[in-house]
């Protein structure tokens, strides 16, 4: 039987790596080109990638209650996700 702990784990992780990728490749596009909407769309995925980092951290270091890690990482999936929005309609 596979612990969903372990599970989870595994996918938090690869959600960071993956995070962290995006966030890095926006950010040095953003300092080549100077555009708003990238350093918008950088800032908006840093958020994301942040969210899922506190809440694994939460989770997993800090023993809290799980209800308060899956609050913390969705208000900072909803700010990250507003602001990649945000990125998409300035100029």
């Amino acid at each position: 039987m596979i612990d969903i702990t372990v599970v989870v784990v595994a996918l938090k992780t690869v959600t960071l790596l993956l995070g962290g990728a995006v966030t890095y490749f926006a950010t040095k596009a953003w300092q080549r080109t100077g555009s708003p909407a990238l350093r918008s769309l950088a800032i908006g995925f840093g958020f994301v990638t942040f969210g899922a980092l506190l809440a694994g951290i939460a989770d997993q270091v800090l023993a809290v209650e799980r209800t308060l890690a899956v609050l913390t990482e969705s208000a900072l999936t909803a700010v990250g996700f507003a602001v990649i929005v945000y990125s998409l309609y300035v100029d």
